[in-house]
This record gives structure tokens, sequence and C-alpha cells, in this order.
């Protein structure tokens, strides 16, 4: 067997479902699924049930140990020649396989990935997240799997492909909780292995479904990046800064704005005016920078307007969780556990 999909899952049977229905239209055929419910109360035995005769698949139940232990415990059962790893909310196009085919036959590679696109029966906001995380505006292109990128690209665990006896020799995904697959990546590069983008194996990810489930994961983002840096400090790239340099620069906007608004109550007419708009006058012109971006990808304004909070979500969320990560570990000096013990397993 070529292809071995691994999906771990966690208390999301309707995503499930959706990706199975996916890789059942699969053209090339020469693959099984790996499906690994991490300690999940709502489990997604059912739905794997219902497409027992359509797919060469198997199920397994464990204690919650976090996604990478558990992409770990499928790739242990799993029978291909290359792993593919999957998130439980992504959909693949019926020609993905056929392009990983097309793309290793071209020129052999140990690891690869592919970019993610928005579907078009996905909400106004999950559009509008999907433009946070793969425009050149916000993430430098680092994730949409275009030529304008900041950094070279590094498989993500939403579509990300690895030889099984790389794996092996790597041992895997290590026990972060965040930005366990960039450490995996990292070590691939690391090792002088073969590592490629592959931009027609593309996915739909579907990612969070409210800027508040969003915000959390940018967040825990901006967090794992400081991680990662205290294990590779070669890792970090000015891209990796932008983010907190631009929540710092937005605070600093809004305290010379609300100077501004103080000095008018004051009766400091000019003064006020002045720093109100050097405070708000930048902001506003990245937002219709964005706005008119999305607005000529997606031809809507609902979308666009939603697009501009998406990227001042991922932009903002990202840097808080970077600038605390690097006070707790890099001023306080606390290990990767104790400095936050939610990101990582036991």
């Amino acid at each position: 067997m070529k292809y071995s999909f691994v999906v771990p899952v966690f208390n999301r049977p309707d995503e499930v479902r959706e990706l199975l229905a996916s890789l059942c239209e699969q053209k090339y055929k020469d693959f099984e699924v790996i499906i690994v419910e991490d300690g999940s109360q709502v489990k997604c035995e059912a739905e794997v049930e219902t497409f027992r005769t359509q797919l060469d698949i198997h199920y397994y139940y464990k204690d919650n140990s976090g996604p990478g232990q558990t992409r770990n415990y499928g790739v242990e059962r799993a029978q291909g020649t290359y792993i593919i790893v999957l998130d439980s909310d992504v959909v693949i196009p019926p020609d993905y396989l056929n392009a990983v085919e097309a793309e290793l036959e071209a020129a052999p590679c140990d690891a690869f990935g592919g970019p993610d696109r928005a579907h078009s029966s996905f909400t106004p906001i999950q559009k509008a997240i999907n433009y946070a995380m793969t425009s050149f505006f916000t993430t430098g292109g680092i994730r949409g799997g275009r030529k304008q990128k900041l950094d070279k690209f590094y498989p993500r665990s939403f579509n990300m492909g690895v030889r099984r006896s790389v794996y092996n020799d790597l041992q895997g995904f290590s026990k972060m909780r965040f930005g366990e697959d960039i450490d995996f990546s990292i070590r691939i590069f690391k090792a002088q292995l073969r590592c490629r983008l592959f931009p027609d194996a593309w996915v739909w990810h579907k990612r969070r479904t409210d800027f508040r489930k969003f915000f959390r994961q940018v967040y825990n983002s901006g967090i794992a990046r400081i991680n990662l840096y205290k294990k590779y400090p070669e890792s970090l790239k000015l891209v990796h800064l932008l983010p907190m340099v631009f929540t710092l620069g937005v605070v600093l906007l809004a305290g010379v704005a609300l100077t501004g608004v103080v000095a008018l109550l004051l009766g400091c007419v000019a003064l006020g005016q002045w720093l109100v708009i050097a405070g708000v006058s930048p902001l506003l012109v990245y937002s219709l920078a964005l706005f008119v971006h999305a607005l000529t990808m997606f031809g809507s304004l609902h979308i666009a307007l939603l697009s501009v909070a998406a990227a001042f979500t991922q932009l903002l969320g990202y840097g808080f969780g970077f600038l605390q990560a690097w006070w707790r570990r890099c001023v306080k000096g606390k290990d990767e556990f104790s400095a936050f013990e939610k990101t990582f397993y036991k």
C-alpha cells in the first residue's frame, strides 16, 4: 500500500463524516484511512462505520494525549509507504492523491505538504479566517502556498506527508501541544532531508468557526513560536516577529489616539486632532488595503469586512501570545512546561 491517511479526532464526528465522504471521491485508490479517537467524549465510531464498505478504514480509540502523540499512535498501525497526516476539519478534492502522485513521480522527496483553500460552502467567517491565515498581508503567504512567501515552506499537520521510514527515523511528533508540526518540520530540515511544497495537493480547511476560538488558536501559535525558539534558536525568522511588532504598534497607536481624545476633552483642539489622526490613520490605511484585497478575492463586501476583523484577530492574537511567552520563557526563565502547563501533555 502506498498511502496511509492518519487523522486524529477529538469530539468532532460531523467533521469526520465530511472528510471521509471526500476521501471516497479520490480518483487514486491505493490508500487506507486511520482514524484515531483521542479520548473524545463525543465519538465518531458510528460515522466511521458508515464508510466501511467504501474505504479501507481503521478506527482506534485511546486515552487523551494530544494530537502529536495521537498521530504517532496511528502511524504505528499504518501500512503505507507514505503517511499523510490530515486534521479532522479538512475536506480534500478528488484529485488530491493524483497531485501527490504526480509530484513524487516528477521529483521524489522525503516529506511534503500542501496549502489550503476556502470552500464555497464555508461560512463567511470561515472564509475570512482562511483569508487571514493565508494572505500575504497577514502571514507573509507562508501558509497559502503562493510564490510570494517571506519564509520557506514548513509542512503543517493539517496537510502533511512523510515517507514512513523518515517518520520512524525522526520518532514522529513531539509531546508539544501547540507547534508540534513545526517542530517536526524543523527536524526534517535539520536532518537535511528533501521537503517540498506540493501546490496542487491542497485541501479545504475549515479552521475555527468564530473569532473567539480563532483568537485562542493563534494565541497558542504565538506561544508555540517562542517554545520552538527555545528549542531551535535559528528557527525564529523576521516573518515570525511581524505580528508582535504589529501588536506593539497597534497598542502604541491606540495610546496616541486616546491621548488625542483626552486633549480634545481638555480643549486642546489642534493637538488633539493631530494625535487622533496620527493614531488612527495607519490602522485605517492597513484596514483599507486588507478590505480591497479581500474584496477582489471574494467579491463580497460582507466577507471583505469580516476579513479585516479576522486579520486583526490573527495578528493581535499571535502577537499577544508571542509576547506573553517571551516574557515567561525568555525574561523570567521558566521552562516550557511550567510556563504554559496547558500547552504540553504529561
